[in-house]
This record gives C-alpha cells, sequence and structure tokens, in this order.
C-alpha cells in the first residue's frame, strides 16, 4: 500500500473587488474567482472576468457597458464579534 501524498491547501472561493468606472461611477464588491487571481499578472485576469461581468449586466440593461478606469482588491471585512 502506497502512502498518500499531502497536497498543499488550494485557494478557494472569491475575492472582492472595488471597480471605478470612466465616467466616476462606483461599483464595490464585485466579485472574482480566486485561483485566477496570481502569479505573473496580478490583478489583470480580474479585470477580464470584471469587463466580462459588465458586458453581460449592460446587455440585460439595454445600455453599452462601462469602461473600466481602475480597480483594486476590496479591504477584508473585519469578524464581528460572537453575540453574547
Amino acid at each position: 500500500m502506497s502512502k498518500r501524498i499531502r497536497q498543499l491547501p488550494q485557494e478557494r472561493g472569491f475575492v472582492l473587488f472595488d471597480v471605478v468606472y470612466e465616467d466616476g461611477s462606483r461599483a464595490s464588491n464585485r466579485r472574482v474567482p480566486a485561483e485566477i487571481l496570481g502569479g505573473l499578472d496580478g490583478d489583470e485576469p480580474a479585470r477580464q472576468v470584471i469587463e466580462h461581468q459588465e458586458a453581460g449586466i449592460a446587455g440585460k440593461a439595454g445600455r453599452a457597458p462601462r469602461a473600466i478606469q481602475s480597480l483594486m482588491q476590496s479591504p477584508k471585512a473585519e469578524p464581528r464579534p460572537p453575540l453574547e
């Protein structure tokens, strides 16, 4: 019987981003899968995912998609203290 090799923990879930559009509007907490981030590209894959999300939203709303000026990761929320 062979030994089982332990794998490194996988990064799961989503990373939240704040998006500022060229028209000055802002969208908070846009979700991007965590597994596409990191590496040499940094947050560039997130821009592509958010642009794709924006195109879907704009198509449903019947308007043109907004151009992204900048995006940054949302600050992590502090855990709430337990209720006593």
